[in-house]
């Protein structure tokens, strides 16, 4: 199915690694243009250099922090010379590691650093590059959050609470946005088979959750935000995807 997105340019947040990659090779993999932004610039740069060899499509790689003001204008000023952006898929690094209760985080450092990864940074980006979308006429916007803003998991209490104030934080969006031309969706992950969930958990312990029985893979994910991205899912805004394999259980 063509998702009518060929040549729309895309920026694609934490997309050195992790699921910004796979969502940043979906999205050129339609023919999108693309500008990554995550902090490493070795990483970018090699991500870059992927999708202009497997595509053929343009690659503008930006180092930054989703946190700061000064990358942010940044990123916003080398989009626009790259063309504008069109798409915007606001993908975050994870918390701190080692997965706590609410009671158990009682380092106001942890807190601190997961309210700027998770929250602060997807703002910031938000406010300053939402505008130049919209003043195209017509857009979308993805958030990458979690499962567990529908349904909190066990010892996740950083990524629970700001993830969180990023889905309330879109739904005021995809209002704001709508008579615009402008979508805002977002997809909740869980149990996807990243290199930091392999290597943080024992993967069969997380499977026993998931009714599916297996992992999910990045590029189903991936598959998820593109769907969001095209111009079939015109007449959806303010709506979010579990990709999680039926590990929620709510009936929304």
């Amino acid at each position: 199915m063509d998702l009518g997105i060929q040549g729309k340019t895309a920026i694609v947040t934490a997309s050195s690694s992790g699921l910004g990659h796979a969502i940043a090779h979906r999205l050129a993999q339609e023919g999108c243009h693309i500008v990554l932004f995550a902090r490493s610039r070795e990483k970018l740069d090699a991500t870059a250099a992927e999708l202009r060899e497997k595509y053929r499509i343009r690659a503008l790689p930006v180092v930054g922090d989703m946190a700061r003001d000064a990358d942010v204008d940044r990123l916003h000023a080398e989009c626009a010379a790259f063309g504008g952006p069109d798409i915007l898929v606001l993908n975050t690094g994870r918390p701190p590691l080692g997965m706590r209760t609410v009671l158990e985080e009682t380092d106001d450092a942890r807190w601190t650093e997961a309210h700027q990864t998770q929250l602060w940074g997807a703002l910031t980006v938000a406010r300053r590059i939402v505008p130049a979308i919209v003043a195209r006429g017509w857009g979308r916007v993805i958030g990458v959050t979690s499962a567990s803003v529908k349904q909190p998991m066990p010892r996740h209490a950083l990524s629970t609470v700001y993830r969180a104030g990023v889905q309330a934080m879109l739904k005021h969006l995809a209002n704001e946005v709508a008579a615009q031309g402008v979508t805002v969706n977002s997809v909740c992950p869980a149990s996807v088979g990243t290199e930091a969930l392999t290597t943080s958990y024992r993967a069969a312990d997380r499977i026993k959750t998931v009714p599916l029985g297996r992992l999910g893979t990045p590029d189903e994910l991936a598959a998820a935000v593109a769907f969001f991205a095209s111009v079939q899912a015109g007449f959806i805004t303010g709506a979010s995807l579990h990709v999680d394999g039926g590990m929620v259980a709510a009936l929304q």
